[in-house]
């Protein structure tokens, strides 16, 4: 008989012995704009923060995103943030503890009005998750118990201008999508209000999701409203600023449409005052949002004890943030089309073997050990480049353009 380590004895004593930091350059596929601005362009890099927690032999990855155009975490700061001063006092800590570290995390760098820095406490959290399922030889929903479905359908973005909007559709069926997102808040009203008009008509009976990224004010998102009414629109995400729950409210009450919230739940307690201001329709589950799988869960289990719907997201995940938000969407049974949108605009360049397996515009929820992704070290660590190179020597003058 072959002797099967418990629990117990496999993380007994066991405590975080290492973090490291690494940015690579991930290729980049197709252009990509939201209200914000551009997020990548064909033929370019984007750039990924992983994270590499080791402890007893063993290794866990996470990732963070830099997402300047949509949120205030940028390479730099996902970096710094977590090797001075959320990276230090995990170490020596249980492996096991998660919600300990993010009780760290909180005392490292004070939350303030919501959680601060959630992009890089979600590195750290994926990591922790991911090493934890490894050490115990369970994948993610094996260790919490917690798996609804095995598979989760994919939406396609749409973002671009309504003359390439039926393109972008075509290309999307091409590829077995039967769903699609769609970026507004990009172009005057009217604009939006064609690209829609383009997608309903390359896709006639697809599921839509049109979002704003906080793009438009009150008056412009209701305007938008009832002019898509004919294009059966299934929800809007985010219309208004993520700090205007009263906004959101107004909207809600005249909307045909239901309204969806992203950006304003970094917290679960953000989501707990939008329920009782009644300024939503659908909570939007987003991992790295909500600094990774503890409060993400947390998140999403109160929206389902509240009777709010849920959809699923990402921020243009590479594999390892795109098996986190699978496991996350899965152990809620989540089978809404989710938008994890990286495999459209990125390229894993550091996973080893085929990474998490989409067919069909469906993506498989990884079912190996820890998150499920192999991840390459090698390959990591000679893509890796160091993002404070010249950083202190440079000074930005006038007329002397971006450093």
């Amino acid at each position: 008989m072959t002797s099967i380590a418990t629990p117990a004895s496999a993380l007994q004593g066991l405590v975080i012995e290492s973090i490291e930091c690494f940015v690579l350059p991930l290729p980049t596929l197709r252009d990509f704009v939201i209200s914000g601005g551009v997020v990548t362009r064909r033929g370019g890099t984007h750039p990924r923060v992983l994270v590499r927690i080791g402890a007893g032999g063993a290794v866990g990855w996470g990732e963070a995103t830099p997402a300047p155009t949509w949120t205030y975490e940028t390479v730099e700061s996902i970096v710094a943030t977590i090797e001075r001063y959320l990276g230090p006092p995990l170490l020596n800590r249980p492996v096991w503890d998660i919600a300990g570290a993010h009780r760290v995390f909180d005392r490292a760098i004070n939350p303030g009005y919501t959680t601060g820095t959630p992009l890089a406490k979600a590195a750290l959290d994926l990591a922790l998750h991911d090493l934890v399922g490894r050490l115990l030889g369970l994948s993610i929903g094996e260790l919490w118990g917690q798996r609804q479905i095995d598979r989760v359908p994919l939406a396609w973005i749409v973002s671009g201008d309504p003359p390439t909007a039926a393109d972008e559709v075509a290309e999307g069926l091409d590829a077995g999508y039967g769903a699609f997102k769609i970026k507004v808040g990009t172009a005057p009203l009217e604009e939006d209000v064609r690209r829609v008009e383009a997608v309903r008509a390359a896709a006639p009976t697809a599921p839509l999701w049109v979002d704003a990224n906080q793009g438009y004010t009150v008056n412009q998102a209701l305007q938008l409203s009832r002019r898509l009414q004919p294009y059966d629109i299934d929800l809007l995400e985010q219309p208004l600023r993520a700090n205007d729950p009263l906004g959101l409210r107004r909207l809600r009450e005249r909307s045909e449409i239901p309204i969806a919230v992203d950006e304003s739940l970094v917290h679960p307690s953000d989501l707990a005052a939008f329920v009782h201001l009644q300024a939503l329709d659908i909570a939007v589950a987003k991992v790295q949002r909500t600094s990774g799988l503890h409060l993400s869960r947390r998140l999403c289990a109160l929206a389902q004890d509240c009777g709010i719907g849920l959809a699923g997201s990402g921020l243009t995940d590479s594999d390892l943030g795109l098996a986190a938000s699978l496991h996350l969407f899965a152990a809620f049974g989540m089978d809404r089309p989710a938008d994890l949108n990286g495999r459209q605009f990125v390229r894993s360049t550091y996973v080893a073997g085929p990474g998490v397996e989409v067919r069909d515009g469906v993506a498989m929820v990884p079912t190996g050990p820890g998150l499920g992704v192999e991840v390459d070290e090698e390959a990591v660590r000679g893509q890796a480049v160091y993002p404070f190179d010249g950083l202190l020597r440079r000074r930005i003058t006038a007329g002397a353009g971006h450093p």
